[in-house]
Protein backbone atom coordinates (compact mmCIF):
# COMPACT_ATOMS: atom_id res chain seq x y z
CA UNK A 1 0.00 0.00 0.00
CA UNK A 2 1.48 3.65 -0.94
CA UNK A 3 1.10 6.25 1.50
CA UNK A 4 -1.98 8.46 0.17
CA UNK A 5 0.62 11.96 0.95
CA UNK A 6 1.53 14.64 -1.56
CA UNK A 7 -1.68 14.63 -2.70
CA UNK A 8 -2.86 16.90 -4.90
CA UNK A 9 -6.99 16.80 -6.23
CA UNK A 10 -7.65 19.90 -8.57
CA UNK A 11 -9.76 20.63 -11.63
CA UNK A 12 -8.40 19.23 -15.63
CA UNK A 13 -7.19 21.63 -17.30
CA UNK A 14 -5.72 21.54 -21.11
CA UNK A 15 -2.08 21.64 -19.49
CA UNK A 16 -3.30 17.63 -18.59
CA UNK A 17 -5.05 16.37 -21.69
CA UNK A 18 -1.61 14.14 -22.83
CA UNK A 19 -0.93 12.94 -19.01
CA UNK A 20 -4.44 12.01 -19.27
CA UNK A 21 -4.79 10.51 -22.42
CA UNK A 22 -1.34 8.27 -21.52
CA UNK A 23 -3.37 7.27 -18.45
CA UNK A 24 -6.21 6.26 -20.32
CA UNK A 25 -4.92 4.06 -22.69
CA UNK A 26 -2.81 2.38 -20.20
CA UNK A 27 -5.78 1.93 -18.56
CA UNK A 28 -8.61 0.95 -20.14
CA UNK A 29 -9.38 -2.06 -22.44
CA UNK A 30 -11.36 0.35 -24.90
CA UNK A 31 -9.77 3.85 -23.95
CA UNK A 32 -11.70 7.33 -24.65
CA UNK A 33 -9.73 9.03 -27.21
CA UNK A 34 -7.79 12.40 -26.86
CA UNK A 35 -10.06 13.97 -28.96
CA UNK A 36 -13.45 12.59 -26.05
CA UNK A 37 -11.02 14.13 -23.12
CA UNK A 38 -10.72 17.38 -24.56
CA UNK A 39 -14.07 17.77 -25.08
CA UNK A 40 -14.61 16.79 -21.71
CA UNK A 41 -13.52 19.60 -20.21
CA UNK A 42 -15.56 21.98 -21.71
CA UNK A 43 -18.91 19.62 -21.37
CA UNK A 44 -18.61 18.17 -17.78
CA UNK A 45 -16.65 18.61 -14.43
CA UNK A 46 -13.58 17.06 -14.49
CA UNK A 47 -10.46 16.65 -12.07
CA UNK A 48 -6.65 15.08 -11.86
CA UNK A 49 -4.76 13.18 -8.93
CA UNK A 50 -0.76 14.13 -8.52
CA UNK A 51 1.07 12.93 -6.42
CA UNK A 52 4.56 14.69 -6.04
CA UNK A 53 3.74 16.40 -9.48
CA UNK A 54 2.65 13.66 -11.84
CA UNK A 55 -0.62 12.78 -12.43
CA UNK A 56 -1.62 9.81 -11.37
CA UNK A 57 -5.47 9.78 -11.71
CA UNK A 58 -8.49 11.37 -13.37
CA UNK A 59 -12.51 11.25 -12.72
CA UNK A 60 -15.00 12.81 -15.07
CA UNK A 61 -18.31 13.51 -13.91
CA UNK A 62 -21.58 14.83 -15.30
CA UNK A 63 -23.98 16.61 -12.99
CA UNK A 64 -27.86 17.36 -14.22
CA UNK A 65 -29.98 18.44 -12.00
CA UNK A 66 -29.66 16.51 -8.75
CA UNK A 67 -28.21 13.47 -10.32
CA UNK A 68 -24.61 12.93 -10.81
CA UNK A 69 -22.87 10.15 -13.61
CA UNK A 70 -19.24 8.96 -13.35
CA UNK A 71 -18.36 8.93 -17.25
CA UNK A 72 -14.74 8.14 -16.63
CA UNK A 73 -12.43 7.40 -13.48
CA UNK A 74 -8.63 5.88 -13.61
CA UNK A 75 -5.32 5.84 -11.94
CA UNK A 76 -2.57 5.00 -13.33
CA UNK A 77 -1.79 1.17 -14.03
CA UNK A 78 1.34 0.93 -11.87
CA UNK A 79 -0.56 2.82 -9.07
CA UNK A 80 -3.40 0.33 -8.77
CA UNK A 81 -4.31 -1.14 -5.79
CA UNK A 82 -2.65 1.30 -3.55
CA UNK A 83 -5.83 3.05 -2.03
CA UNK A 84 -5.77 5.87 -4.86
CA UNK A 85 -8.52 4.96 -6.48
CA UNK A 86 -10.96 4.77 -3.22
CA UNK A 87 -9.14 8.54 -2.48
CA UNK A 88 -10.03 9.43 -5.91
CA UNK A 89 -13.36 8.35 -5.80
CA UNK A 90 -14.20 10.32 -2.52
CA UNK A 91 -13.13 13.10 -3.78
CA UNK A 92 -15.46 12.57 -6.55
CA UNK A 93 -18.82 11.88 -4.71
CA UNK A 94 -17.79 14.82 -2.32
CA UNK A 95 -17.59 17.13 -5.41
CA UNK A 96 -20.96 15.64 -6.46
CA UNK A 97 -23.01 16.58 -3.99
CA UNK A 98 -20.79 19.69 -3.09
CA UNK A 99 -22.55 20.53 -6.58
CA UNK A 100 -25.85 19.75 -5.76
CA UNK A 101 -26.22 16.25 -6.18
CA UNK A 102 -28.16 13.84 -4.67
CA UNK A 103 -27.44 10.53 -6.34
CA UNK A 104 -25.06 9.09 -8.16
CA UNK A 105 -24.77 6.57 -11.24
CA UNK A 106 -22.29 4.73 -12.76
CA UNK A 107 -21.38 1.57 -15.38
CA UNK A 108 -18.85 -0.44 -15.02
CA UNK A 109 -17.89 -3.55 -16.89
CA UNK A 110 -18.82 -6.99 -15.60
CA UNK A 111 -15.51 -8.06 -15.58
CA UNK A 112 -14.31 -5.53 -13.74
CA UNK A 113 -14.28 -6.80 -10.12
CA UNK A 114 -12.21 -4.70 -8.67
CA UNK A 115 -14.05 -1.52 -9.89
CA UNK A 116 -17.47 -3.47 -9.19
CA UNK A 117 -15.84 -3.72 -5.37
CA UNK A 118 -14.38 -0.68 -5.01
CA UNK A 119 -18.15 0.89 -6.01
CA UNK A 120 -19.72 -1.52 -3.51
CA UNK A 121 -17.76 0.22 -0.76
CA UNK A 122 -18.65 3.38 -1.51
CA UNK A 123 -22.68 2.26 -1.20
CA UNK A 124 -22.85 1.71 -4.79
CA UNK A 125 -25.50 -1.20 -5.96
CA UNK A 126 -26.26 -2.55 -9.29
CA UNK A 127 -29.56 -1.53 -10.55
CA UNK A 128 -29.17 -2.52 -13.79
CA UNK A 129 -27.49 -4.15 -17.00
CA UNK A 130 -26.58 -3.01 -20.36
CA UNK A 131 -26.15 -6.47 -22.59
CA UNK A 132 -23.24 -6.37 -24.81
CA UNK A 133 -22.50 -2.80 -24.04
CA UNK A 134 -18.77 -2.83 -23.59
CA UNK A 135 -16.39 -4.52 -26.69
CA UNK A 136 -14.01 -6.84 -25.10
CA UNK A 137 -11.61 -9.62 -26.35
CA UNK A 138 -14.09 -12.37 -27.37
CA UNK A 139 -17.01 -10.05 -28.48
CA UNK A 140 -18.88 -8.04 -26.29
CA UNK A 141 -19.69 -7.93 -22.43
CA UNK A 142 -22.34 -6.50 -20.06
CA UNK A 143 -22.40 -2.65 -18.28
CA UNK A 144 -23.15 -3.34 -14.54
CA UNK A 145 -25.26 -0.14 -13.98
CA UNK A 146 -24.60 1.08 -10.45
CA UNK A 147 -26.32 3.80 -8.47
CA UNK A 148 -25.83 5.18 -4.60
CA UNK A 149 -27.07 8.28 -2.44
CA UNK A 150 -24.83 10.85 -2.13
CA UNK A 151 -25.15 11.44 1.65
CA UNK A 152 -22.93 14.32 3.89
Amino acid sequence: MAELTNLLFREMTEIDINDVNKIEQKAHYHPWSETLIKEAIHHYRCWVLQQNQPIIGYGILKIVLNEAELLNIAITPDQQGNGFGKYLLAHLMQKAKKLGADECFLEVRESNLAAYRLYESFGFNEIGRRPNYYPAKQGYEDALIMGCLLID
